[in-house]
């Protein structure tokens, strides 16, 4: 019985449960068919009546009245059929919710939804097509008025100031003509109710009208250009090259009648391209034209200048080619009198020799450039090229000699030099020996020894070298740089052996006062007095250093302070 009673009470609560759930979703479906009865209302409130009403206003005849009768005829399917269907199929989906048939609910909401998506698409397509055509008639009044204006003004410039644009004349009336035409198709269109039509006529005149003021402002200016402005360039070109000619100038390679001829030829056939109002290659050719004008107008100025050059510095080129000349021989006499003294090296010696083969070779090219000048057969560009070569190379030789004669000069200058300096170095070892006799050390080491030796045998090598004749500098100079790194070196070595030995003189006789108090102490004590006799005075410095520091930190501190205190008194 128990059992029983729970299972009655287990199906009212499922059925309860299925009740709950099944209202929860039938509420969400009236919830969706709700939106969807909003997105309906929506479309049905689109202003397509009041856009179709405004196309009324509009010439209601041929491709207009025909677009009318479309869109009001998808409009009013839409009104009486297509909406009426949805509505419809709403009240579908609402039975359907009511009775929980959700798979049913759901096919006829998926239908109201791909219909309403296509009518709104439709009207969408209607709205649009509408404002093209409201905006093409409302556009088309305006730029017409403006577009018409300037074909009149186009028109009558063309009446006022046709003698400008000579052959040109016929062409720009034919344009203006077709112009003129599509002027006369736009009207047509507009009373046919074409007014998409019209509108592409409208831009076409557009661009039409633009182009045809480009070429009425460019024609005349181009055209003058070409019958007057170059043909006078041309002229005053050909004048100055004819005058310079007269004046002995040689132009041939300018090749000046060539280049005129070709340029009248493309003048001729620029007129004919104007004819057809073909500005932008007339333009470009024009313009390369001008170029070659003022290339030709650059040659005979060059011509020009090279002779102001030639005149101005011929005489000066040739007076420093025989300075340099007479300079050479003096040079090349040096040589032989420095050589008596000085050994030179093999590419010193040659210094003067090819100085005099480049300068015999100028002296032939400046002849040569002479002869040319008298014939007067040459460019002067040309000859005043090979003049400015020649002074190029000369201002090279020039250096060339001022850096040899300093040398010369410099080797009576470095010998005083090298005398002067192995002297210090003389001096310098004598400074040695008084150091070390007035340190009063018992003996120097082996080394120090060798290189006192050392320094002092190169030092009569720089002797030996500075007493030859002829002289050798670069090996005096060489000798003199290893006498004195050896003798800086030995200084240097000296003073660090006399300051050690010292040191650890002081270090010891410091440390005497402890020698009998303790074994050790006096043990290292006598290792560094052994060391001091062997003339090791590091070893010996810092074997005595290291004991005191042991009996006496510190110590070795105020030793040295008392040590540099001696040594600066």
């Amino acid at each position: 019985m128990k059992y029983g009673v729970e299972l009655v009470i287990s199906a009212i609560i499922f059925v309860i449960l299925l009740f709950v759930v099944g209202y929860i979703i039938r509420k969400k479906y009236y919830k969706d068919i709700d939106q969807l009865e909003a997105v309906k209302m929506e479309i049905m409130n689109q202003p397509v009546a009041a856009e179709l009403a405004k196309v009324k206003q509009l010439n209601m005849t041929g491709k207009t009245e025909e677009l009318f009768e479309k869109w009001r005829k998808t409009w009013d399917e839409i009104v009486t059929v297509r909406l009426p269907h949805i509505d419809e199929l709403l009240f579908d989906a609402e039975e359907f919710t009511d009775k929980f048939h959700f798979n049913k609910v759901k096919e006829v909401r998926a239908k109201i939804e791909t219909s309403l998506s296509e009518i709104d698409k439709d009207i969408q397509e209607i709205l649009d097509q509408l404002k093209e055509l409201v905006e093409s008639e409302e556009k088309n009044r305006t730029d017409f008025d403006q577009l018409k204006e300037t074909y009149n003004k186009t028109k009558k410039r063309l009446i006022t100031e046709g003698h400008t644009y000579g052959s040109a004349l016929n062409r720009l009336d034919s344009m203006l003509k077709e112009v003129g035409e599509k002027i006369a198709n736009y009207e047509q269109l507009t009373e046919q109710g074409d007014y998409l039509g019209a509108r592409k006529v409208i831009l076409s005149v557009a661009d039409e009208l633009k182009l045809l003021e480009e070429k009425l402002q460019k024609v005349p200016i181009l055209l003058k250009e070409c019958q007057t402005s170059i043909p006078s360039k041309l002229e005053e070109l050909t004048s100055g090259y004819r005058e310079m000619i007269e004046q002995g100038y040689v132009l041939e390679h300018i090749q000046m009648d060539q280049m005129m001829e070709s340029i009248k030829k493309e003048m001729e056939t620029y007129k004919e391209l104007l004819s057809n109002t073909e500005t932008e290659e007339v333009e470009k050719g024009l313009e390369e034209a001008k170029e070659k004008i003022e290339s030709l107008y650059d040659l005979l100025e060059k011509e020009v200048y090279a002779r102001q050059y030639i005149m101005q510095k011929n005489e000066e080129t040739e007076a420093f080619l025989l300075k340099l000349v007479e300079e050479n021989a003096k040079l090349l006499s040096e040589t032989d009198q420095v050589q008596e003294s000085y050994q030179l090296m093999e590419n010193h010696l040659d210094i003067p020799v090819n100085l005099e083969k480049s300068l015999s070779q100028l002296v032939k090219r400046n002849e040569l450039l002479k002869e040319k000048l008298a014939e007067d057969r040459s460019a002067f560009s040309f000859l005043g090229e090979e003049l400015a070569e020649i002074e190029s190379e000369l201002e090279q030789l020039e250096k060339e000699q001022k850096a040899f004669a300093e040398h010369l000069q410099r080797l009576r200058k470095d010998e005083l030099e090298a005398r002067e300096k192995i002297a210090d170095l003389k001096r310098k070892i004598s400074e040695i020996v008084r150091l070390v006799q007035k340190s009063r050390m018992p003996g120097l080491p082996s080394d120090v020894e060798s290189l006192y030796e050392q320094a002092g045998e190169q030092v009569e090598d720089v002797f030996r070298c500075l007493r030859e004749k002829p002289l050798n500098m670069e090996m005096v100079q060489k000798y003199l740089y290893e006498a004195t790194d050896t003798v800086d070196h030995l200084y240097n070595r000296m003073e660090e052996h006399i300051e050690n030995a010292r040191f650890a003189e002081q270090v010891i006789q410091y440390a005497n006062r402890y020698r009998g108090q303790d074994k050790e102490l006096r043990e290292s004590l006598e290792t560094a007095e052994r060391a001091f006799r062997n003339y090791e005075y590091r070893a010996a410095l810092e074997q005595a250093a290291t004991a005191v520091e042991k009996i006496e930190p510190g110590a070795l501190k105020r030793i040295e302070q008392m040590f540099n205190e001696e040594l600066h008194v």
